[in-house]
């Protein structure tokens, strides 16, 4: 099989490398920085680069960016993806991108299947790209009424044979509805806590709770901007929700309520023995 990857940062990246190290495919992969290309190139992570004449040799094509420049990098090239091939967007949200893409498979005979690896880190970029970063994680799909069950059945035996452990199928709209809590409400909590003035003052005071609580906070902010105003509507109704709950406990503090936080701290160790996982 060659797989063809858009955008070579942490996540394509990571792709590359994975697909490189654990099978036999063909890897070409797009960047449009020229650095980055050389040093996937010099690593091994890519056997060439990813052109306009050799997209149609591609039985796999991995777009790993920013929801609005995969769908032009799509509309620019869906001419010359060859039909059968299938398509997999790795953007962080769906809806925004599922229509205007499965429009483009649809109208040039290719498939297309909107995904999101559930796996990252802190800091973005090639440099920061391995060969593990998909171990143990989870793969979302959303397919569509046109995805058969073939290219499914390939995706599955791609995927897992470069590490990921599970498959999740859902709709775009489920998947925006989670994410919105999961990652994009944890991102902005994260940078909120840290904008405090007591941040700076914080050594010799701070262990693990602080290192948890601003990981996310060290993020790519022309990304998550986009991410998030593609998401607004659930992740503004996730900020209410949180902002609620917020308020509950300071009112407690501000009561000097004792048994008020007591149940608030208990119900929110509930909760997470509820929701499981670490």
């Amino acid at each position: 099989m060659t797989a063809g990857i858009v955008g070579l940062g942490l996540i394509g990246g990571s792709l590359a490398k994975s697909i490189k190290s654990r099978t036999l495919n063909t890897v070409y992969g797009a960047d449009t920085d020229r650095e980055t290309m050389t040093l996937a190139r010099l690593c091994g992570a890519i056997d060439g680069e990813l052109t306009s004449e050799n997209i149609g040799e591609c039985s796999i094509i991995l777009i790993a960016l920013a929801p609005h420049a995969a769908i032009s990098w799509l509309e620019e090239n869906a001419a010359r993806v060859a039909s059968g091939t299938i398509v997999v967007d790795n953007c962080g949200v769906k809806r925004a991108v599922t229509g205007p893409l499965s429009k483009l498979a649809a109208d040039n005979g290719f498939c297309y299947v909107g995904g999101h690896p559930m796996a990252g880190k802190e800091r973005s970029g090639f440099v920061n790209s391995s060969d593990d970063l998909f171990s143990g994680a989870s793969m979302i799909l959303t397919p569509d009424s046109r995805t058969d069950i073939s290219t499914l059945e390939t995706l599955k035996t791609f995927f897992t044979d470069i590490g990921f452990a599970s498959l999740t199928f859902t709709t775009p709209e489920e998947h925006d509805r989670i994410i919105a809590y999961t990652s994009q409400l944890a991102h902005i909590v994260s940078s909120a806590y840290v904008r405090s003035p007591d941040a700076v003052k914080r050594r010799g005071f701070s262990a693990g709770s602080f290192r948890d609580m601003t990981r996310v906070a060290r993020l790519d902010e022309d990304m998550w901007t986009e991410l998030m105003f593609d998401n607004s509507d659930f992740l503004e109704e996730q900020l209410n929700i949180l902002i609620t709950h917020l308020s509950e406990y300071r009112a407690a503090l501000h009561d000097g309520d004792m048994d008020a936080l007591r149940s608030l701290l208990r119900d929110g160790r509930e909760k997470k023995a509820e929701a499981g996982g670490n």
